[in-house]
Formats: structure tokens, sequence, C-alpha cells
């Protein structure tokens, strides 16, 4: 079976070539797409660089939003979701994702950043169910009616549908990986607003689904 690769992004053209140059060497992901959701920035002219699929969203709808255009687009009974922001991605993460879905061993894999850098390792050791790195079948996906409107809690919804449906999770540590902080990227005042906003939703997602 072959893997359907969804990276939602958002102004991320200086980091999301660092995730296609892996991706595309892949031979088990037969289906590259980048959802640029509102980004005003060179995301979509970068992902034309490697010739993978790309959508342009006119405005900025969310992280869920985009991964729902993805989703609608796939071709492949396995979806593998990146953020387009990591830093020290290589084929060994990919393949710890994606190979024990593939070999039916587990129903989603949940990659968790091991010795990447402090602040992001904390963050996903404390509550690794809001990694954006994952791998499961389309199946699941398709039942999950309220995926794009989870916005920054796609996560979090994806966890929770998981533990209702008692899916088999499997956590992947993914050693010498990190992603850009939002303070890294919008400066420490937009970014730390913008992570509030981020927490509020996951937050109001948790509530709401018990």
């Amino acid at each position: 079976m072959s893997i359907t690769a969804i990276i939602p992004a958002y102004n991320e053209e200086k980091y999301i070539g660092g995730v296609l140059t892996v991706l595309v060497n892949i031979s088990a992901i037969t289906q590259i797409i980048v959802v640029s959701d509102g980004s005003t920035d060179g995301t979509m002219a970068e992902a034309a660089l490697f010739g993978v699929e790309a959508i342009q969203l006119p405005e900025n709808i969310g992280k869920g939003g985009a991964m729902a255009v993805g989703l609608k687009q796939a071709r492949n009974g396995i979806i593998l979701f990146l953020d387009a922001d990591l830093i020290g991605l290589n084929q060994n993460h990919v393949l710890d994702l994606i190979l024990p879905v593939l070999n039916n061993q587990t129903d989603m894999t949940v990659g968790v950043f091991e010795n990447g850098r402090l602040a992001t390792d904390m963050a996903q050791h404390i509550a690794p169910f809001l990694s954006g790195q994952r791998c499961l079948r389309k199946e699941w996906l398709s039942q999950l009616n309220d995926l794009k409107d989870a916005g920054f809690a796609v996560e979090t919804a994806l966890t929770q549908y998981a533990y209702q449906h008692n899916l088999r999770v499997a956590q992947v540590n993914l050693a010498a990986l990190s992603h850009v902080m939002k303070e890294e990227k919008l400066g420490l005042l937009k970014g730390f607003a913008y992570r509030m906003k981020m927490y509020w939703e996951i937050a109001k997602n948790a509530r709401m689904g018990g």
C-alpha cells in the first residue's frame, strides 16, 4: 500500500524545502500534498521546485482545515502528516513513522521529538498528543467529521478519536528532530500571542471532547 504525505504550511518558505527533500526520496510515499494555508511568502514557489502537488488556499483557515483540504485530494490508503517547519528530518524518522502502519503493527503512530532542542523536546514529552507528526489509515480520518473545524487542536482531536475507538497508537521517538518555535518565526510578543491562541483552542477542544 502506498502513502500520501500531507503538509499543512503557513508562510514556511524557509523550512519546507528541508522536509520535501526527504519525502521525495522515499519510494513508499507516492503522493505529496502541500497545502499552503493562506501563505503570503514563497511557500508555493518552494513546493513547486520539488514537483509535488501544492494547493494555495486564498485565506488562512487553520491547520485542521488545511489538513482536511489535503485529505480530499489524497489517493492512497495511508496518510502521513508532517509539520512544514521541521529541523533535522531524515529518512529514518519518516520510516519509523510509516512502517508500523504499513506492516499493520499499529493503527496510528505519533512522533515525539527526542534529543533535538530542549524547549521542543520538553513540550512534546509533557504532551505527546500535541505532536503533528503522525501516520494512520485514511479510513479512520474519513470518520473524523470535525477535522476541518479543529484548528490548532487537530492533534488533540485525532488523539481523542483514537482513544474513543480503541485504535492501537504507538509513540515513536524522533531523535535529533525539532521544529521552529512560534516565537522564533514571529518575534517574542507575536509568537507568544499565537501560542496562547493555540493553547486556548486545544483546551476548548479537549473540554468538548470530554
